[in-house]
C-alpha cells in the first residue's frame, strides 16, 4: 500500500501485470506446486510474464459456476474447449488462469479445475472486443482441442472453485488501492472548478463537496482493508464496500466534471472517461450483485428467493 502511494504521488505509470501481481499470484502461492511457483511466480513479479483470467464465459459471468468450457485428462494431458469472455489483457498476456469443468456431472461449484495454460499453444484463439471507447482491453478466447500439460493443474482436480474464490478474494482485496486514481482526478476536477469559476456555482459546489465526501470514504475503507491485512486476517467486506462505492463514485465524478469543464469534459481524456465509467458497476462483479451478497453476508438479510 506504501509503495502504491508512493508510485502515485509520483505519477509514475500504472504496474503492467495488475491482474497477475494482484489476482492470480495470490493463487499460485496457495495452492502452487513449489515448481509452479518457481516458474511463474519471478516473471510476473518482473513483468515479463503478463497474465490474464479465463472467468466468464456468455452465459456464466456474475454466476461463475455455471461455466461450461470443458477439460478432459487424456494421458498427461487436458484437452480443453470452449469459449471466454471480457478478458481483460487476454490480447497482450503470455499466461492465462483458466477455469475449466472436469466433472459434468457434479454439482456446479464441485466440477471446476483450474488450469494455468500457456496462450501460445495451438489451438488458442484471441478475439479483442473493441468498447466504445475504442478500447481493446476487453477480448473472447476460444479454445479448440488445446493440450494442456496435467501439471499446470492448479489446486486439486475438481477443486478449482477454492482456487477461484482465493482469485477473487484477493482481486477485492487489491481495491484498497482504488482512491489513489480517483483521488487523481477529483483533485483536477477541483482545481478546474477553481479556475474557470465553476466552483462558484451552489449546485456544482455541492456536487464537489458529494466527491470529496465520497472520496474519502473509499479512502477509509482502504485503510480499514489495509488494517485487517497487517494483523493478518483474511480479505473481508471492506473490498467489496470498496469496490461498490469506487464504482458509483467514478461515474458521479465524471457527471461533475462534465458540469465543471463543460463541452470540454466530452472530449479527450475527460470525454473518454465519461463514457468508460459506465462500465465500472458491471466490471470486476456487477453492483447489484454486490449489492447481494453485502446485504446477505454482511448484513445478515434474508436471501430474496427463501420463503418465510
Amino acid at each position: 500500500m506504501v509503495l502504491a502511494e508512493e508510485l502515485s504521488r509520483a505519477d509514475a505509470p500504472p504496474h503492467l501485470n495488475p491482474i497477475g501481481i494482484s489476482n492470480i499470484a495470490p493463487s499460485i502461492m496457495t495452492y502452487g506446486t513449489d515448481a509452479q511457483k518457481a516458474q511463474h511466480l519471478p516473471g510476473m513479479l518482473r513483468s515479463d510474464d503478463i497474465w490474464c483470467q479465463g472467468f466468464s464465459e456468455p452465459d456464466a459471468g456474475s454466476d461463475l459456476a455455471s461455466l461450461r468450457a470443458s477439460a478432459v485428462l487424456d494421458g498427461d494431458h487436458f484437452v480443453v474447449n470452449g469459449q471466454k469472455v471480457w478478458t481483460t489483457l487476454g490480447h497482450l498476456a503470455q499466461w492465462c488462469e483458466l477455469l475449466v469443468r472436469t466433472d459434468p456431472a457434479a454439482p456446479k461449484h464441485k466440477g471446476i479445475s483450474c488450469l494455468l495454460v500457456d496462450m501460445s499453444l495451438p489451438g488458442v484463439e484471441v478475439r479483442p472486443l473493441v468498447t466504445i471507447t475504442g478500447g481493446r482491453e476487453f477480448n473472447a478466447l476460444f479454445f479448440d482441442d488445446v493440450r494442456v500439460p496435467a501439471d499446470c493443474l492448479l489446486g486439486p482436480l475438481n477443486e478449482g472453485w477454492r482456487v477461484a474464490v482465493t482469485t477473487l478474494a484477493n482481486e477485492r482485496a487489491s481495491v484498497a488501492n482504488l482512491h489513489l486514481g480517483l483521488g487523481k482526478k477529483l483533485r483536477r476536477v477541483l482545481a478546474a472548478a477553481s479556475a474557470n469559476g465553476a466552483a462558484d456555482d451552489p449546485i456544482v459546489r455541492q456536487r464537489l463537496a458529494r466527491a470529496v465526501t465520497d472520496h474519502r470514504m473509499l479512502e477509509l475503507l482502504a485503510g480499514r482493508a489495509v488494517a485487517q491485512a497487517a494483523v493478518g486476517q483474511p480479505p473481508g467486506p471492506e473490498g467489496s464496500l470498496a469496490k461498490l462505492v469506487w464504482s458509483l463514485a467514478n461515474q458521479e465524478l465524471a457527471e461533475t466534471a462534465g458540469a465543471v469543464l463543460g463541452e470540454e469534459g466530452n472530449t479527450g481524456e475527460w470525454g473518454r472517461d465519461r463514457v468508460y465509467v459506465r462500465a465500472l458497476t458491471i466490471a470486476g462483479g456487477t453492483t447489484e450483485v454486490n449489492k447481494n451478497l453485502l446485504g446477505e453476508r454482511v448484513l445478515g438479510l434474508p436471501r430474496e428467493n427463501v420463503q418465510p
